[in-house]
């Protein structure tokens, strides 16, 4: 399959697939304004003047603190970064929104907190509010004088949200809705002032309500006891003839569903922005443990094992921030296409979001199981230490586990990844149909070993290349076969999504570090190559073995043979030797003594 031309406007969702990405016309963190730096910086400092001090008082519980460091951070404009001034907040950018989320996320629960409040605490009314409803909630919510909180999940409805058993029926005099029902695991629930709340009216109009603290009926449990996350407030709400006027109805009747997943769509991106900052900073704890911890009379950093890690690591972070930012960039643009048609702002910035939805979920599932690596290594390199809470790897590690199970399990995510890009193809949205037959028609063909690429990192390009083959490959030849009964094969659907997640992070890393050695000059990113490289490595490996076992799951004979032939050809790489490339990765960071990429 030929690769088609760079084009040289906005690729939709999911088409970086089947298109070719220009590095200079892709996002990287190295493109940041001055501003968007000064944004970035004034969240990490203060995280370690505010929060870090007291986070063990946060961990208890301690009555009226968390609520004060939000109000703390309201008054510096970061819980509103991208509500519009004239409702009190930033009016920043979507690239600018999300570089708070990342510099805040180094702060435990705290992080949590506000990631919920900024998030699903206010968006939905922002977005979805009525213009009387955003004057009276959003400017209060900005601020920090009032705290948000999202009331969806229930004791029998996480991932399936939609089967909810909260109701509301009209009263008789037709002024208020009333609620009964419960929900569970509502973080801000302690102490938040407003609620959004969905319930189902008449019994089955998924809708969604404006519920304030201290409507009649409305109650909550006590907090409850968890793994990690200790000093989020999480609690169970209780609706028992719950009345909420009618002017409290968020958006239309019957359409909660479209509020509950386009703030998904928004808060996924935001949660890999999120574990990003925490796992900066978890870094730097471990690069700084690994430099004065010494075994044997030397610091364990200067052992080839503990710099095989750090560099992992490392990697991982980079490549993580590359995709997260490259696809911020995406909805950023798009919104502002969108406003330039006439859209309105909530119009705007949602379409962004549901445009790239199949890339918010991919980042969600890399970045909290990107987090989840870092903090178990973190772990492991602290060794003993690193299991007492003396120790902050030790709050990192409990506390990281939760990413994967929040906005969506990973496991939901992945067979959204893979569903919402078939649905695109099938609506005529994406077509993913001639390349996929183009890949088919290349595999009955002699390779053709012609006109190859000899310029600087051809062999990554091609990789790239190469690696969407295997994907349009194996399911477009498992849509052929199992139709519509591919939807019940999850193991198959999840094997796609993890090759799809690899090879877009892998070209966002790629495109990065193109862009990078453009600016800088080849011998100036040397390191930026070394990750690159390693990932692809691991990258290309992963690819091939997803691909194998899906392609073993639905083919058989002539076709299985064929099908894995044309899989090795396409995650065949030159022998590399990532050993080396780990021990200049892992030198800058013990250099720097801290996470410096």
């Amino acid at each position: 399959m030929s690769t088609e031309t760079i084009q040289h406007t906005v690729l939709k969702g999911g088409e970086w697939l089947i298109r070719e990405s220009d590095p200079h016309q892709t996002f990287i963190p190295e493109d940041y304004t001055e501003e968007q730096q000064m944004v970035k910086d004034m969240c990490i400092q203060f995280i370690g003047s505010e929060v870090l001090p007291v986070v063990d008082r946060i961990d208890k519980l301690e009555e009226g603190l968390m609520p004060s460091l939000m109000e703390k951070a309201g008054e510096l404009g970061l819980l509103a970064a991208s509500v519009p001034e004239t409702l009190g907040g930033l009016g920043k950018d979507f690239v600018t929104s999300n570089l708070v989320a990342e510099g805040l996320g180094g702060g435990y629960s705290f992080s949590v907190a506000v990631s919920a409040h900024a998030g699903i605490g206010t968006l939905p009314i922002l977005y979805f509010g009525t213009e009387a409803q955003k004057q009276k909630y959003i400017p209060k919510l900005a601020s920090g004088e009032w705290k948000g909180s999202y009331g969806l999940t229930e004791p029998n409805s996480g991932s399936d949200a939609l089967s909810a058993k909260t109701t509301a029926v009209l009263s008789a005099d037709g002024k208020h809705y009333i609620l009964n029902g419960q929900k569970c695991w509502i973080t801000n629930g302690g102490f938040a002032d407003v609620f959004t709340v969905f319930a189902k009216v008449n019994g089955d109009q998924f809708t969604g309500f404006i519920v304030e603290r201290g409507m009649e009926g409305f109650t909550q449990g006590p907090e409850e006891h968890k793994m990690g996350i200790k000093g989020s407030s999480t609690v169970q709400l209780y609706f028992q003839d719950c009345k909420v006027p009618v002017e409290n109805v968020l958006g239309e009747i019957g359409r909660g569903h479209i509020i509950a997943f386009n703030i998904l769509n928004i808060g996924r991106l935001k949660l890999a922005a999120a574990t990003l900052g925490g796992a900066k900073a978890a870094m730097n704890e471990i690069v700084q443990y690994a430099n004065t911890r010494e075994q044997f009379k030397k610091p364990i950093a200067s052992f080839g094992a503990m710099q095989h890690k750090l560099a992992q690591m490392a990697t991982r972070v980079w490549v993580s921030e590359s995709a997260l930012y490259r696809t911020a960039k995406w909805i950023d643009e798009k919104e502002h296409a969108l406003l330039q048609e006439g859209k309105h702002f909530n119009e705007a910035l949602l379409g962004g979001a549901e445009e790239y939805a199949i890339e918010c979920a991919m980042l969600k599932v890399d970045g909290s199981e990107m987090l989840d690596f870092v903090v178990d290594e973190g772990v492991q390199i602290h060794g003993g230490n690193g299991f007492s809470d003396e120790y902050l790897i030790s709050r990192a590690y409990r506390d990281s586990r939760i990413n994967r199970i929040y906005e969506g399990t990973n496991e939901i995510n992945r067979l959204l990844t893979v569903d919402m890009m078939l649905k695109r193809a099938m609506k005529g949205k994406l077509d993913l149909m001639t390349p996929a037959m183009a890949v088919s028609k290349e595999l009955m063909s002699i390779p053709d070993f012609g006109d190859e690429d000899e310029g600087a990192f051809a062999a990554e390009k091609k990789a790239i290349v190469n690696m969407k083959k295997a994907i349009l490959m194996t399911a477009g030849a498992a849509v052929q076969k199992l139709m519509m009964q591919l939807e019940s094969e999850q193991e198959i659907l999840m094997n796609i999504a993890d090759m799809a997640i690899q090879t877009f992070h892998a070209e966002s890393a790629l495109l990065r570090l193109l862009k990078l050695a453009d600016k800088k000059g080849i011998d100036h990113v040397s390191s930026e190559a070394d990750m690159v490289r390693c990932y692809l490595n691991d990258a290309v490996d992963i690819v091939n073995k997803r691909g194998k076992e899906a392609i073993n799951a639905f083919a058989e004979g002539d076709e299985q043979r064929m099908m894995l032939l044309g899989l090795k050809r396409f995650t065949k790489m030159a022998p590399y030797n990532s050993k080396q490339a780990r021990r200049n990765i892992a030198a800058k960071l013990i250099e720097a003594n801290r996470y410096c990429f």
